[in-house]
């Protein structure tokens, strides 16, 4: 069973409605044998919050060292973010091997009119996920009330009632006591239920949970109500991505920043510290980074600042009236709303709790359940809105609202989940250019793709010049291939194509025959409004199709149609015409500079600051570009090392090499040893934890540093971690995203961004193998691609032993030069600076010369 056949098995269960009760979710288990009974439960139950509330809990329990897998919905881009497990989204072949153990018995119970119905499978698949990976706690957020969710099959150890509003009342009940009541039924057996609802509401919650520990503002207490057990305080914003709260219980205290904006977020927070208090003994420096930490994709998420541009999945009116009391914290001039919802919800109420727009684009999710947009369109015209306009999709009104503002002017994009998602892909979506050197390439790029095998044996052999693999919705993806076949190339689409997801799409042509079709893109008004215009905008960024360089770049298709398979997609280096650093012209090399006793390869050597500093001359001598300047190993088993033991060890040599021809960077995966770096004349900030530290982001945003993001799963590395990757390449590709993404609402300019793919950092060496013969691979990320392979174990491989990888290492780098590093980070300078100036030389030899 291939992916896209195990997905659309679970997608079309959607075609069942959803019933009350968990017989049915229990039974799936039972067939599963009850891998639940080996999991402790954390379960979340509210009207709002209670997607964010479960994962600040989840963050928090894993900085306090536990495994935590997490279950929530809807997802946004990719049904596998349902569910995860210490942050990673649970492999398409899990999915595959859930889906051969149920299919049959689901489609048995089909046969007698009781099918499992899609959440119920996907609860089902996450227990069982969880279990097989032997989670400490899962954290599962419930679906739909509390008493009947198929979540509530497991007898949770922990649980919570976020918020009661008037919802889903033809299954809740019609008062908010109605609804309490439903949701309370969550309460665990042995803990009292958490909650943060207050009045009526909570007396019903009360009347069957029993012991409650409430959450909330000492001031927001009603007449007669006595204060909550924990009082939280929202102390505004902090930055522009980030407010200040306080939690306060029976004398504790704990003051932190948390990414999610709004009042209701600090009550949120209070929940998850009680909940997270409740599972296990955390120490408050872990809560408060966990809780810090925690960030969730479309709720407030601030995406850029000139123009403010916030994405919130507000799907209720409740909701709504929180984004606009959030929103009036932000100064700004017009206002442009794109709006699409669902049409079981009360839109008038929702307009009227938004601020008043100055323009409403309104647009239909790809689905089903979406609103008309021209119903929408009479709501916010009734509203009194004068600037209504509609567009055919969420990306194309996004687009407009975009090209509408100006820099100090706001637009918001809100009324669901499903409308955030369409949009955000539109700073989340990585076009892959691929290396297609023979058939064999050309079937591996489609089977990522999950393109059937039959399209698959049709499409290959036309895979032989310029190959791009994008995720599109489905309209697009189908306008796509209409016009590249009709300009004479190929286009392969997902075997998964439900009308509501996004689908994986595999473009094949020459550069000529990209060039048209991005020129027709680009020249169609309807291509604007279906969002097609971005696509074409990406295409031409991924493979470099600017008009200054279109002549020579069909030459060169012209001279590979009589060679063969073409062998890259572009130039193995990023240009860029900021010379800022020396990576944006070539590649680049950044020499090691251990300032350590334990380090794995020269530890020990440079510890003395005069051994140090003699080391730094002999690299620039040598002609290194950038020394990495490190104070701590990240090696397996090394000692951890305070901050101040390695502010010590690395800002005096900083300080000594300050004023050399060189770029400074510092190894350090803590913010507290960053900034005192940075002040020293440090210029880069080479984060190997990948932003671990919630602090680092903004650290480097304030000094306009560089920063490299290193996708790593431990750091320092954990001995035997054995990480199940489904493509080791687009899975990092796609976890990188998100912490670039991360950076960027920070305020860090992508172009300062590198991101390297955590050589030895739970890969095996055939995976750390398949990353540099794939390297070129990362550009779809739109950053500068790090390698750092220096004398690592992926060397045994290939019959270099520890001690003897030099010669190894020294011929990676070459081949990482040619496969696209914009800088390779190395310990022995002199060997390895010949071997990229000798790389570069031999693709371009007029331009370089030393």
């Amino acid at each position: 069973m291939e992916y896209y056949e195990a997905a659309d098995f679970l997608f079309d269960l959607r075609r069942f409605r959803p019933k009350p009760g968990t017989e049915s979710t229990a039974r799936l288990l039972a067939h599963l044998e009850n891998p639940h009974e080996g999991v402790e439960f954390v379960q979340i139950a509210g009207s709002n919050g209670k997607g964010s509330t479960a994962r600040m809990v989840e963050r928090s329990l894993r900085e306090a060292g536990l495994s935590v897998g997490l279950y929530t919905s809807p997802h946004l881009e990719d049904l596998r973010e349902r569910v995860r497990v210490d942050g990673r989204k649970i492999p398409r072949s899990a999915v595959r091997d859930y889906v051969e153990v149920v299919r049959e018995y689901i489609t048995e119970r089909g046969a007698d009119g009781e099918s499992p119905t899609f959440f119920e499978t996907m609860t089902a698949m996450a227990i069982w996920h969880f279990g097989r990976e032997d989670v400490d706690v899962a954290v599962l957020e419930v679906g739909i009330g509390g008493k009947y969710d198929a979540t509530s099959v497991v007898d949770p150890i922990a649980s919570a009632v976020t918020s009661v509003t008037l919802e889903h009342t033809g299954i809740l009940g019609d008062t908010e006591e109605a609804i309490a009541r439903d949701k309370a039924h969550v309460a665990p057996a042995d803990a009292p239920l958490v909650t943060g609802v207050s009045g009526d509401a909570l007396e019903a919650i009360r009347d069957v949970a029993g012991e409650v520990v409430t959450v909330g503002s000492a001031s927001a207490a009603r007449d007669g109500e006595a204060d909550p057990d924990v009082t939280v305080a929202y102390g505004g914003r902090a930055n522009h991505t980030e407010a200040a709260v306080a939690v306060e219980r029976d004398g504790w205290t704990l003051e932190t920043n948390i990414p999610l904006l709004g009042t209701h977020q600090a009550e949120n927070a209070g929940i998850a510290a009680a909940l997270a208090r409740q599972v296990t003994d955390i120490a408050d420096d872990d809560l408060a980074r966990g809780l810090r930490s925690a960030h969730w994709p479309g709720r407030f998420e601030v995406i850029d600042t000139a123009p403010l541009v916030i994405l919130d999945g507000a799907h209720n009116p409740g909701a709504c009236e929180q984004l606009g009391e959030t929103l009036s914290t932000y100064a700004y001039d017009d206002l442009h709303l794109v709006f699409g919802a669902m049409h079981d919800k009360d839109h008038r109420e929702m307009a009227a709790t938004l601020p008043t727009p100055d323009s409403v684009l309104v647009a239909e999710p790809s689905l089903d359940r979406a609103e008309d947009r021209d119903v929408l369109a009479t709501v916010f015209s009734d509203a009194g809105v004068d600037d209504v306009r509609t567009s055919t999709t969420v990306q194309g009104a996004l687009e407009t609202a975009l090209a509408d503002a100006e820099p100090d002017d706001c637009v918001v994009v809100t009324g669901s989940l499903f409308a955030v998602a369409e949009a955000r892909s539109r700073w989340t979506a990585a076009g892959v250019p691929k290396r297609i050197r023979n058939l064999a390439d050309a079937r591996d790029a489609l089977a990522t793709a999950n393109v059937p095998e039959a399209e698959s044996d049709r499409s290959r052999a036309d895979a032989v010049h310029r190959v791009v693999k994008l995720t599109v919705d489905s309209g697009q993806a189908t306008a796509l291939k209409t016009e590249l076949v009709r300009l004479g190339g190929e286009c392969a689409l997902s075997g998964l194509q439900q009308h509501t997801e996004a689908v994986e799409t595999v473009l094949m042509g020459t550069v000529r025959q990209f060039e048209a079709l991005v020129a027709t893109l680009e020249s169609d008004a309807d291509g604007q409004s279906s969002g097609l215009g971005d696509v074409a905008r990406e295409i031409r960024e991924i493979l470099e199709l600017d008009a200054a360089t279109a002549a020579a770049n069909e030459a060169a298709s012209d001279d590979s149609d009589s060679k063969g398979p073409n062998a890259q997609v572009s130039d193995s280096t990023t240009e860029r015409s900021d010379d800022r650093y020396p990576w944006h012209d070539r590649t680049a090399v950044m020499g090691i500079l251990n300032v350590t006793p334990d380090s794995f390869h020269d530890g020990g050597e440079y510890d003395a600051l005069e051994e140090a500093l003699a080391r730094a001359e002999a690299m620039i001598e040598a002609g290194v570009d950038v020394i990495d300047v490190g104070g701590e190993s990240t090696r397996p088993g090394a000692d951890p090392v305070s901050v101040e033991a390695e502010i010590d060890r690395v800002v005096p040599v900083i300080e000594r090499i300050a004023d050399l021809d060189v770029r400074i960077s510092v190894d350090t995966r803590k913010a507290a040893v960053a900034e005192p770096a940075l002040e020293a004349g440090a210029d880069i900030v080479n984060d190997v934890s990948g932003l671990e530290d919630p602090e680092m982001r903004f650290v480097v945003a304030d000094h306009d540093a560089g920063l490299v993001v290193m996708h790593s799963i431990d750091a320092p590395v954990v001995p035997g971690r054995d990480i199940e990757y489904d493509d080791v390449v687009e899975d990092v590709i796609d976890q990188l995203s998100e912490r670039v993404l991360l950076a960027e609402k920070a305020g860090i300019d992508r172009d300062d961004i590198v991101v390297d793919p955590g050589i030895g950092f739970a890969k095996s060496a055939r995976e750390s193998f398949e990353i540099l013969g794939r390297l070129d691979e990362f550009r779809a990320l739109g950053c500068p691609v790090l390698f750092g392979h220096s004398h690592k174990s992926m060397f045994d491989h290939v019959g270099s032993a520890a001690g003897d990888r030099g010669p190894a290492t020294v011929a990676a780098s070459a081949l990482a030069a040619d496969r696209g590093a914009d800088i390779v980070r190395v310990h022995d300078v002199p060997e390895n600076v010949a071997a990229i100036r000798t790389a570069l030389a031999a693709r371009e030899p007029d331009r370089f010369e030393w």
